[in-house]
Order: C-alpha cells, then sequence, then structure tokens
C-alpha cells in the first residue's frame, strides 16, 4: 500500500531531540513502519530551494500534520509570522488531519504569539499535553492508532468480518445465494427457507457489518470478488520435473468465489494425476481410483482457502510435480495448534470464521480438526507416504504421489501422444526427458516380472499382477501391458471379464503349442481374432505311416476331399472376403504364433485362419 505521510512541525531549535526520537520511533516499530512514513526538514538534501517553500509544498504532501508547540515561536518572515505558524495555517486550508502536542502546562513562560496561536488551534481541534519525550511517543501513537481504525486501515477481529470497502449488493450473485439456501438445506437442514430474500441471509450468516457488506459476503457470493479483493486467486501449475522451472507446461490463475477457487483447482489436479478404471466385476459401474486421492486434494485445498491471510498480496499456490503436489497459502497455524497437533484430533480454529461457517454449510468441511488426520488416513490407505506440513514463510501441505513416477509419466506421455491430446487442457504438452538406465532397468525387470507372472497365471486381472509384484503400481502395470502388447509379447484372448492373456514371446513353444490344437479349441481361444501366421514345419511321429489323402480321411484341420468328391466352396460376404485380403497382404509381425495346415498333397503351408473364412497366404 502507499504509505501514509507524516509532517512534523515545531521549532526546530527547541524540539530537535523530540523530533529526531519521534522519527526513529515511527520507522522503528513494526505497526508504524508499515503504515506510515515521516518527514523532517532535517532530512533534506541540499537543494536551490527557498526552506519556506520546501516547508510549505511538504505539508500539501503529507496526510497527517503533527505539530508540537512549546516556549518560542521561531523566527518571523517580514510580515512577522514564523513558520511553524504558517505550517499550522496551509495544514488547516487544506483540511489536512492535524494533531497538536504542547509542551508544559505554564503559559506564563510562552512567547505571546505562541500563546495565541495555541488557542487558535485549541478553538479548532483536540489538543494534548506533554511532559516528557516517552508521554509525546505515546500520545502519537494512540492517535495513529485511532486514525487507522477510523478508516478501517487496523481491524481487531477476523478479516472476514472486516467491511468490504465499495462492495454493496448489486455486486452480489442472488443465484448464488438462492442455490446455497437449496445446497444448504439438503446438506445441513439450513433453517431458512428457499425463497428467503438475499439481503435476510445475509443477516443470518452475519455477512453484513453496521449493515455494510463485509469481505466474507464478497468472496462467498461476489460476481467478481476480485475486483475487491485482488489477491484471492489461485494459481495452479503442472511441473513434469521436481522443481520450479521454466516454461512452466500447464498454468492457470482461477477467479470466483470461495466455491468455485476450490472445485476449479481440485478439477485443475485431479486431470493430470494418473487415474485407473477397474473391471465391472462388482458393478454396472467401473470403479475409478486415482494416483492421489481426492479427497486428499480437496482437503489440502479448502484448507489453504479456508484459513489464509487474505491481508497478504500473494495468492495461493497449487504445484503439482512429477513426485508430489504443494499447497501454499499465506496464513499462520494459530496458537496454541502446532505441526505436531495436525497428525492428531485437534480443535479447530479457523482464520476466517465466518467463511468457515458457509463452506461447512455446503459440506466443503467439517470444523471438528479432523482434516489433516483425515488426509494423514486416506494417504495410508491408498499406499502413499504421509503428508507433510511446513511453517515458514506461508503454511504448506506438501503430498506425496506414488512410487513408479517415471513409468506413470511415461504412461501419460505414451496416451497423449496416441490421442494428440493433453488431457483436455490447452496448453501445448512438454516431452520428458529420456529415463535414465537405472530408471530403464526397472522399467525393463517390471515387464519381464508381469510377462513370467502372466505365463503362469493366463487369468489374472490387472488388480492381481499389482497385487503379487513387488513395486507395480496401477499406472505402471497398465503402462507395462500396453507396451508389451505394441511390442508383440503379450495379447489378450477374449473379452475383458472372463479372458485371458497369452504371452507370445516364445515363437517355437507357442507354434508348437497350437499346432496340436484342434480348430475348434483355436476358434473358442481367439474368438473372432485373426491370426497371422509364419512358415513352420511339423516333422511327424517316428511311428506315424503317411498315408495318401483318399476320400475320408482325416487331416490336421479336418477330412480331405478325395478325387471322387468335389472340394466344398464357402462363400464369405463381401466384408469377410475384404478382411482376408487385408490380413494376407499385411507383412507378419514378428513374435506371433504360427499355425499350420497341410495341403492336399501333405505339404505343410503357411495358412491364414479367420473365423469362418480359409485362406493361404
Amino acid at each position: 500500500m502507499i504509505p501514509i505521510r507524516i509532517f512534523i512541525s515545531s521549532v526546530q531549535g527547541e524540539f530537535a531531540r523530540e523530533r529526531e526520537q519521534l522519527r526513529d520511533y515511527l520507522r522503528g516499530d513494526p505497526l508504524m513502519r508499515r503504515f506510515f512514513d515521516v518527514f523532517l526538514f532535517e532530512d533534506v538534501p541540499a537543494s536551490d530551494r527557498r526552506p519556506d517553500r520546501v516547508y510549505l509544498d511538504e505539508v500539501g504532501r503529507c496526510d497527517i500534520y503533527v505539530g508540537l508547540f512549546g516556549r518560542d515561536y521561531g523566527s518571523e518572515d517580514a510580515e512577522g509570522v514564523s513558520p511553524t505558524e504558517r505550517e499550522f495555517n496551509r495544514a488547516t486550508e487544506l483540511e489536512k488531519h492535524r494533531l497538536i502536542f504542547v509542551k508544559g502546562a505554564e503559559e506564563g513562560d510562552r512567547h505571546p504569539r505562541m500563546r495565541a496561536l495555541i488557542a487558535r488551534a485549541q478553538a479548532g481541534l483536540v489538543r494534548r499535553r506533554f511532559a516528557t519525550t516517552a508521554e509525546l511517543i505515546a500520545g502519537l501513537y494512540a492517535s495513529l492508532v485511532q486514525y487507522l481504525e477510523a478508516r478501517e486501515l487496523l481491524r481487531f477481529g477476523p478479516f472476514d468480518a472486516t467491511p468490504c470497502s465499495g462492495a454493496t449488493l448489486d455486486d452480489l450473485d442472488t443465484e448464488d445465494m438462492y442455490r446455497f439456501i437449496r445446497i444448504a438445506r439438503r446438506a445441513r437442514q439450513f433453517p431458512l427457507p428457499a425463497e428467503t430474500p438475499p439481503p435476510d441471509l445475509l443477516r443470518h450468516l452475519n455477512l453484513l457489518n453496521r449493515g455494510r457488506l463485509t469481505n466474507a459476503a464478497m468472496l462467498l457470493f461476489g460476481q467478481a470478488p476480485q475486483r475487491f479483493l485482488i489477491s484471492s486467486e489461485i494459481k495452479c501449475a503442472h511441473f513434469h520435473g521436481t522443481e520450479v522451472a521454466k516454461p512452466i507446461p500447464s498454468y492457470q490463475v482461477y477467479k470466483g468465489t470461495v466455491f468455485a477457487l476450490v472445485d476449479q483447482a481440485v478439477d485443475f489436479v485431479m486431470s493430470k494425476v494418473a487415474l485407473s478404471v477397474g473391471t465391472r466385476a462388482e458393478s454396472v459401474q467401473a470403479p475409478v481410483k486415482y494416483e492421489i486421492p481426492k479427497e486428499v486434494v480437496t482437503e489440502a485445498i479448502v484448507n489453504a482457502v479456508a484459513h489464509r491471510d487474505y491481508t497478504d498480496n500473494s495468492s495461493v499456490q497449487v504445484m503439482l510435480f512429477a513426485d508430489r503436489l504443494e499447497v501454499l497459502n499465506s496464513g499462520r497455524l494459530p496458537p496454541p495448534l502446532t505441526v505436531d497437533k495436525l497428525r492428531m484430533p485437534h480443535q479447530s480454529l479457523p482464520g476466517n470464521p465466518l467463511l468457515a461457517e458457509s463452506m461447512y454449510l455446503l459440506q466443503y468441511i467439517e470444523r471438528m480438526g479432523t482434516g489433516t488426520v483425515d488426509m494423514i488416513r486416506r494417504c495410508a490407505e491408498a499406499g502413499l507416504p504421509e503428508p507433510e506440513f511446513e511453517v515458514g514463510a506461508g503454511f504448506l501441505i506438501r503430498i506425496w504421489r506414488s512410487g513408479d513416477h517415471e513409468t506413470t509419466q511415461a504412461y501419460r506421455d505414451t496416451t497423449q501422444e496416441a490421442t494428440g491430446s493433453d488431457e483436455g487442457q490447452p496448453e501445448r504438452r512438454q516431452k520428458t526427458a529420456r529415463k535414465p538406465p537405472e530408471k530403464e532397468g526397472a522399467s525393463q525387470k517390471l515387464g519381464d516380472g508381469i510377462l513370467a507372472f502372466l505365463r503362469k497365471n493366463p487369468s489374472a486381472s490387472r488388480r492381481d499382477i499389482v497385487e503379487t509384484i513387488h513395486g507395480a503400481t496401477e499406472g505402471s502395470v497398465r503402462y507395462q501391458l500396453d507396451k508389451l502388447k505394441k511390442l508383440g509379447n503379450l495379447r489378450r484372448i477374449g473379452p475383458a471379464r472372463g479372458g485371458r492373456w497369452l504371452v507370445v514371446d516364445d515363437l517355437d513353444a507357442r507354434a508348437g503349442e497350437e499346432t496340436g490344437a484342434s480348430a475348434g479349441d483355436r476358434r473358442h481361444a481367439g474368438g473372432a481374432q485373426s491370426v497371422i501366421s509364419q512358415e513352420t514345419t511339423r516333422k511327424p511321429p517316428e511311428n506315424h505311416q503317411k498315408e495318401p489323402s483318399v476320400a475320408g480321411t482325416a487331416g490336421p484341420l479336418g477330412p480331405h476331399p478325395g478325387p471322387s468328391q468335389p472340394e466344398p466352396v464357402r462363400q464369405p460376404s463381401r466384408a469377410r472376403r475384404h478382411a482376408a485380403h487385408h490380413q494376407i497382404h499385411r507383412p507378419i509381425p514378428a513374435g506371433q504364433v504360427a499355425r499350420v495346415r497341410e495341403d492336399r498333397a501333405g505339404r505343410s503351408r503357411q495358412g491364414w485362419l479367420l473365423e469362418g473364412v480359409g485362406r493361404f497366404a
């Protein structure tokens, strides 16, 4: 804020010590120096200006005139007027706020013209007497505090109960107020009827101070709260690394009421963290699980909005890193709370009680001192480290993300490259740096472990993999499964529920297994999946006698038609023929299962087997 200027006027020779001590005190006191700036003529550098013009110009620029009147009148100009009286006259003419302090009670020792000046000052305003410098300082301090309080620059109650300067009912959103009543009635049995007029709601919630809107009313229901309370916004940033670095991949500044701020900030974070979707084994609706529980994120942001110091010029900051989430606000822990007490049930001591009351009515908070305890419990249930709380330049909550951050980030990058999106955010996605060798080794080890597990447990679910393999997470398992399928090492046979996994990295073993299976088994195992084969030969058993193909004899894929029988011809549909043609002319990927059939001459041939359509390559 712009400092309030104080001009100290007196006869310099008589009050030299008092003037110097007043200046030093006002510049050294934490409260006074926050609001006031003191001018003394002794501090003016040399210049080519008349001293009387300097005095009067400074009086015109000041906000408060402080006059120290004693015995001496001071030097007189050509008109017989001293600088002290001219300064007083100038302050009176400009209607400055004037504070007069008179030294001593004896009037006989004073200069006649000083007695006349004191009489003039006494007729128009209240003056105070002092005998010592300590009394002068105490009297000036009390007068300046009264000045700040009268102008509502100094408050003794909560910030949210202070009147919001310049705000009127027209600055509030009446629809938001009616919506607040409806929700509060359902959530907390709020007693007011749904059609309650806005002024009655404000009075019920104690959001009026002597008929004027409070800061809480503006933060809760304002159409544009940041027009009156500029720093009441939330800044959200997402960093791909573990430190603050530019350029910031995703950065948003949210404005609005405290409810809108919380909702927008929570949505920002949840759109960036990993998300896993389960199966419908127990319900028609697939369960959804976030990397960080949404309740934990919400509690951290609500805490910052509800308990921050709104007199501070800084905003709430929500910063999501690759390994953690940090929420910083300018608030302080009120006594007797400490960081250690936040880890156990404690008394609720809201910094902004009017805000807390309304947020309680809409179920954003509980006002029971259990918010931080719930965060710790939910993080433990999700397998996350305990949140950290720090008090420094402000109050910081740090929430750690799941362990395999590199794998989770790699999966999200892969998803974004495939979809060409950045999870609904318009900002351009920044590619992450390549993982170091030790991280790549850990990723490869996890992939090998998944393949080994699925060889023995082909019907296992993703949840089974996470619970069985040490160090595996939902995000890392999902990424590895997607990667293995793209590499051709793994295939999903059948539907999501009831199907099985097929490890196809061992081509020779799988080819032999598939060769011994019947055509019906292959169709049952693969469903409508098309299988591309590589040329493979079958070695017949030693005691096998090869017989010529005659009518009624059976080959590996069924009976061969005899010379006297025409070969049955199946007429596939156009769509099936097109699919077969596409499959035949597609390059054969490495690492897939070979299917073998014999032609009519008994020779092994590479073949395509599509559902309902038989074709040779």
